[in-house]
């Protein structure tokens, strides 16, 4: 098996310099980077605070549609982060113009999700209903901690009626301090199954609308995202021309950024929200092995050197860019990730 030349190999950015020194604005996940259900995570608030110090440009871009850009702020100061309204980005804000773009003035929307829905779809002058019977002429449709049969129920009857559906997001799961949990995504899925359609339009990460109104707002250039998935928030940020840092503090685990497809394959990885305010080694491919910082994998699975040098993710970094040219096997994952001290 040969290696990739120079000139096609696929490979990781590295940085001298801390990424926050690099980059003039930061697009924030937030489930899974800041926040785990109604717990913060470790590190995050001292990190937060620091960059706040700092005064770097920050934008927390959330598909989560429960909340409203009050509320989230609110409940990021409960957990000690630093947050204005005018720096939440929620999928619900975007979902709500979308709508007020395409329909008349007042029109009714039938909601399915929590209160931020809810008042995001009355701030862009159209009629929140919570019955089919209302006669409403779209329905709009994210996750929300009350969502049960009853509301499933009213969109299914709206959407046979031909309301249009617009999604906040298909995120299959939602991290919390005990794992995964069902997200909209799965909600979605109850009424794809009950009505045999597909959404219309899903408005949410990783469409690049997000990145690009947070972007915007924080007038950056050269915006970096942190997120914690691939398909959502490292997907998106390549939609919209923009790198991103996967951290491994919520969804992705290691094993599934070996297996990334090209578009969910993120510039950086870090182990939280902290290794924004680092540097990020270079990894370099010769023949079937990499190597970044003082550890070295092979085609073959091996790991030499201390696997907890550097940051501790030295090897997966090195694996990272093995996998991702075809050298490294997929038979071969699952023993560098033991290897390394990762799964």
């Amino acid at each position: 098996m040969r290696g990739p030349s120079r000139s096609d190999e696929i490979s990781l950015r590295f940085s001298e310099l801390p990424l926050v020194d690099v980059y003039d604005g930061l697009l924030i996940d937030l489930d899974g980077v800041i926040q785990l259900d109604d717990q913060p995570v470790a590190g995050a608030p001292q990190a937060l605070d620091r960059l706040r110090r700092r005064a770097v440009r920050i934008a927390f871009v959330t598909n989560n549609a429960a909340r409203s850009p009050a509320d989230v702020a609110a409940r990021l100061h409960h957990l000690g982060v630093p947050a204005d309204v005018e720096q939440i980005v929620t999928s619900a804000m975007a979902a709500a113009n979308l709508l007020a773009g395409d329909l008349a003035p007042g029109s009714r929307v039938l909601v399915v999700g929590g209160t931020g829905l809810v008042a995001a779809i009355s701030r862009a002058g159209l009629t929140p209903v919570s019955s089919a019977d209302d006669g409403p002429v779209a329905v709009v449709q994210g996750w929300g901690p009350d969502v049960g049969w009853a509301e499933l129920a009213e969109a299914a009857v709206a959407l046979r009626s031909g309301a249009r559906w617009v999604v906040t997001n298909r995120d299959r799961t939602l991290p919390s301090p005990r794992g995964p949990l069902p997200g909209s995504g799965a909600l979605v899925a109850a009424l794809v199954t009950a009505t045999d359609r597909e959404p219309d339009v899903v408005v949410g990460k990783p469409q690049p609308g997000l990145f690009t109104t947070a972007a915007t707002r924080l007038g950056a250039e050269r915006p970096l995202m942190i997120g914690d998935r691939l398909d959502t928030d490292i997907a998106g940020a390549a939609a919209a021309g923009m790198p991103g840092l996967l951290v491994l503090t919520g969804v992705a685990r290691p094993l599934d950024l070996l297996g990334g497809r090209p578009l969910e394959r993120p510039a950086y990885v870090g182990r939280d929200v902290t290794a924004v305010e680092t540097s990020h080694p270079a990894v370099s491919v010769d023949g079937v092995a990499a190597r970044c910082g003082e550890v070295v994998v092979t085609a073959a699975g091996d790991v030499n050197g201390d696997p907890a040098s550097g940051d501790g993710l030295d090897g997966l970094r090195a694996a990272c860019v093995l996998a991702w040219n075809g050298v490294l096997p997929e038979q071969a994952y699952g023993q560098v990730i033991r290897r390394l001290n990762l799964s």
